[in-house]
């Protein structure tokens, strides 16, 4: 029930004093809280003291409207009642953002069933007894878990303080909310499976968090009659490497089969766009290494949103997102022959390219540092990375040494902290051969063929560095190629193929 509806003919009106706080606050509630903007906002409502203080003082002013009962936005009209609506939105955001948190929390543990989430329906009686109609305030109280999902995953998904960290953060959540919040709200909440997401950088710099941070963060309506959200984020959240498949394989895994399909097709198997809901995202990573017939078939969900199973003629429609990415340069993706350019146009709704973690160092000496502290939390837990933090630094300053340029970027250094935990040390790389340059030598001598040179080169490549992505990001192969040509390299001078040691 409203408690505060105005029962006077005339409008009520907001002082001065009110308008101009009220307009820092929807300013605040609309600017990117990633972006410096926010924090200069955010001092301008309440001084020093940031955040914290800005909400005492909007409190403060909306407390005594409330013992005035002049605080339903049904008792205004015009920008004054959009000015009021915006700050009770807000301040309720603020005022439930830990239970948010936990509800966040609980849902990941819990997996793909949405669990219950009971401080909702005190949200809801809050926002209709400040005069807000119920079927919006239902709306809102999503919108809220949305924003929430959004900065949580964003900041805890990708750590450091770098400025390319800092700007990746804010393209982050401008791919999930748009430039324009208010636009996303009022006209595109319900209409981002239109917009693809291309995902570039190394291996190892983080694509896979970015993807999941922003398929996590898509809007999930509310169901009062349930008191649970209509999906779980860890469910409606689909990841697929389309590298680890064999070719025959891949598409039954994105648009599924039916029954009798192929050899070994027994059952009808439903692929990751069937499984994929309305508000979720499917992940394509790897994006660069699939045949140009495939590139058609997924080209046609991009553009029509219709996909057909192995072995049947049901057209049936995709409503999610598409994320993909991969570890090429976007001018050698665009330059590959076999890489389609229309293929390309509808992928490319947003680019994004994660920074190297060479260049996160290079940008701030404690990056690094700050890195090591949050893998080791992550991994064991706040005391231990307490503790064992200063000898791993140590082990690190020893050997690579600050020069290292990390080739595997996070994803090596990670490697590099559980190699320190258990031998004392990290050396990088595999150790030398005392023969490893007889294939120049041979090449010199014109002993060589041309697919023997490549051979070589790719192994020895690979022999260095450790992986796949990196020797195809040295050569212009795709992974595939790379991967042909390591083996037959290693199997050329009688080395060991070790497929464990590849860590693409």
């Amino acid at each position: 029930m409203d408690m505060y509806i105005n029962c006077m003919s005339d409008p009520l009106t907001l002082s001065p004093s009110e308008r101009d706080l009220f307009a820092l606050v929807v300013e605040a509630s609309f600017v990117n809280p990633f972006s410096s903007d926010r924090r200069s906002v955010d001092l301008r409502i309440g001084g020093s003291g940031g955040l914290s203080d800005a909400l005492v003082t909007v409190r403060s002013v909306l407390d005594q409207m409330r013992a005035e009962k002049r605080v339903s936005v049904r008792g205004y009209e015009g920008e004054d009642a959009r000015l009021l609506q915006m700050t009770i939105l807000f301040d309720a955001f603020h005022r439930w953002a830990h239970d948010y948190d936990r509800l966040i929390r609980s849902q990941t543990a819990e997996g793909e069933r949405p669990v219950p989430a009971p401080f909702v329906a005190d949200v809801l009686d809050h926002l209709i007894a400040h005069g807000i109609r119920q079927s919006e305030a239902v709306r809102l109280v999503a919108i809220f878990y949305q924003l929430r999902r959004a900065y949580t995953f964003i900041q805890s998904g990708l750590v450091g303080a770098s400025p390319c960290m800092q700007a990746l953060r804010v393209r982050l959540w401008n791919n999930i909310f748009t430039c324009n919040l208010r636009l996303y709200i009022e006209a595109l909440l319900s209409r981002m499976e239109d917009f693809s997401t291309l995902l570039l950088g190394e291996t190892g710099s983080g694509k896979g968090a970015a993807a999941a941070a922003i398929g996590r963060s898509g809007f999930i309506p509310f169901r009062p009659e349930t008191g649970r959200f209509a999906e779980s984020f860890a469910g409606n959240f689909i990841a697929i490497n389309l590298s680890q498949y064999p070719e025959a394989l891949v598409e039954s895994e994105l648009f599924g089969h039916r029954k009798g399909a192929f050899t070994g097709a027994v059952t009808d198997h439903d692929g990751v766009f069937a499984r994929c809901s309305p508000n979720g995202s499917i992940f394509l990573d790897e994006i660069g290494e699939v045949p140009e017939t495939l590139q058609i078939k997924l080209l046609q969900v991009l553009q029509e949103r219709i996909f057909t199973p192995v072995g049947s003629h049901d057209r049936k429609r995709f409503s999610g997102r598409i994320i993909a990415a991969t570890n090429r340069p976007l001018a050698a993706l665009r330059a590959s022959a076999g890489f389609r350019e229309d293929f390309y146009y509808r992928l490319c709704s947003d680019v994004i390219e994660l920074p190297t973690l060479r260049q996160r160092i290079e940008e701030d000496a404690e990056e690094l540092s700050r890195l090591v502290r949050s893998l080791m939390i992550r991994h064991l837990g706040a005391a231990a990375a307490e503790v064992l933090q200063p000898s791993v630094l140590e082990a690190l300053a020893t050997s690579p040494g600050p020069g290292y340029a990390w080739p595997g970027n996070v994803r090596e250094l990670e490697q590099a902290l559980r190699r320190i935990l258990v031998t004392g040390a990290y050396v990088p790389g595999v150790a030398s051969r005392p023969d490893v340059d007889e294939w120049l030598q041979a090449a010199a001598a014109g002993e060589l063929t041309a697919e023997q040179l490549m051979a070589a080169y790719c192994a020895a490549l690979w022999r260095k560095d450790g992986n796949y992505e990196e020797v195809g990001r040295r050569t212009g192969f795709d992974r595939r190629t790379v991967k042909k040509y390591v083996l037959q390299g290693i199997q050329g001078d009688g080395t060991e193929g070790n497929e464990g040691s590849e860590g693409g």
